[in-house]
């Protein structure tokens, strides 16, 4: 340890900042504040030109990898040429678990991953202090982790989330878990399919919820009684996933039955053009505003003025899934009672008509007709937005969760951290 005087926990992400993963520069911040020190390593620049405020707090120093062939190639091939000279046994043995990997699953990104972590490993570490790797994502940080761990003799990790998991090969994923010293993912839902997938692997899986910062989202005054026009809200990524088609068909539906409503979309994402075309097609562009994607400012501002929040999630023909999405507890936790749909692990936070309201996911009749409800029965509607605060208070406030966290990592970077001691 020749940088710091605590071993460093090394974070692969694919990313970063990141405005859709508010939830993992949270975690970093978070585990700063409890006294770790984090190297992170990126594998692309970012993409937004704007960051939320917590990751202005971040103190840990980035390191960003090469992230396309196509122009890096000799930036990334000349630093695993000087690996494979130096440490040819176990470069050979890294190389190999590369070519499985290929011919299992034909995808040439591998061979990127493997020069990757050829790269962190021989540029990038050296004098960090770097004593554990973790990995945000199953998918390809997770590859340059495990490739990075072969490579350097160092033990990896890493957190599972959705996309990464169900699009997965299964193959590829039970390698990944065979060879990490644990895994975490963020629902009990992901938990049970991984130990599927894991099929007799005795690598400990946890289940931690991200949770969200609580003090952050809280809705000062109560709300009034909603009335006309009903102000509607959606946050999401505009994936197929999210099913914001059903949502548009509700509001369709909500028009025609002569509901008063305005309608506000927050997201971007890859079925913009499609989105936006159907907003035209079902003739609702009286009612929608589509915002794009915001910073965390002008999300609470339309929290604050939401009378209800919908969400539509499915499951998309690649078999992509939500988890839990963080959207659903800030909206609980400022008081907007959300209708969702009963997908992944959606129950696990919202309990039908006591947290708020489930309907089957593609069904925009069911969807308007419980918006209704909400928007209409004052008895349930207080109800539920008592009940669904005091759930995101108890059970996903992070800064309780990031002690099971911290204590893992604890766990694996040596005595040097102490334990944690009880909160007062």
């Amino acid at each position: 340890m020749t940088v710091s005087e605590k071993p460093v926990l090394g974070m692969i992400l694919k990313g970063y900042p990141r405005v859709s993963e508010t939830f993992i520069s949270n975690e970093i911040l978070l585990l700063e504040q409890l006294g770790f020190s984090i190297q992170i390593f990126s594998m692309r620049l970012p993409r937004e030109s704007f960051c939320h405020d917590s990751v202005r707090r971040i103190r840990a120093r980035v390191d960003y990898l090469p992230d396309m062939l196509l122009g890096h190639l000799p930036r990334l091939l000349y630093p695993n040429l000087l690996l494979a000279r130096k440490t040819p046994a176990a470069y050979g043995r890294t190389l190999l678990t590369a070519c499985r990997r290929i011919q299992r699953s034909r995808k040439p990104a591998t061979l990127k991953h493997l020069l990757q972590a050829g790269y962190l490993v021989c540029r990038l570490l050296p004098g960090l202090g770097v004593a554990h790797l973790h990995a945000h994502f199953a998918h390809s940080p997770t590859s340059v982790a495990l490739f990075a761990s072969q490579l350097s003799g160092l033990p990896f990790s890493f957190t599972a989330h959705a996309k990464d998991i169900y699009t997965s090969d299964p193959r590829q994923l039970r390698e990944k878990l065979e060879r990490a010293k644990f895994a975490v993912t963020c629902t009990e839902y992901n938990r049970q399919f991984l130990y599927r997938i894991a099929n007799g692997v005795h690598t400990p899986i946890y289940r931690i919820y991200h949770g969200i910062e609580i003090d952050l989202f809280s809705q000062i005054n109560p709300k009034p009684a909603p009335m006309p026009p009903y102000r509607i809200l959606t946050v999401a990524r505009l994936t197929r996933k999210k099913g914001i088609p059903t949502l548009l068909r509700s509001l369709r539906q909500l028009c025609d039955r002569g509901i008063a409503l305005r309608y506000t979309l927050i997201g971007d994402g890859e079925e913009r053009s499609n989105i936006l075309s159907m907003i035209r097609s079902l003739k609702l562009e009286p009612v929608v505003r589509w915002l794009g994607t915001r910073p965390h400012e002008t999300v609470l501002e339309q929290y604050r003025q939401a009378d209800v929040f919908l969400l539509g999630c499915e499951i998309a023909a690649n078999g992509d899934r939500d988890g839990i999405p963080n959207v659903l507890m800030e909206s609980m936790a400022m008081g907007v009672p959300v209708v969702a749909t009963r997908v992944s692990a959606i129950a696990e936070l919202v309990d039908h008509e006591k947290t708020g309201l489930l309907v089957p996911p593609g069904q925009p009749d069911k969807m308007a007709s419980a918006a209704i409800r909400l928007l209409t029965d004052q008895g349930l509607r207080k109800h539920i937005i008592d009940a669904a605060r005091q759930r995101v208070v108890r059970d996903f406030d992070n800064r309780v969760l990031i002690r099971s966290l911290a204590e893992l990592y604890r766990r694996h970077l040596g005595n040097t951290y102490e334990p944690l001691k009880p909160e007062p």
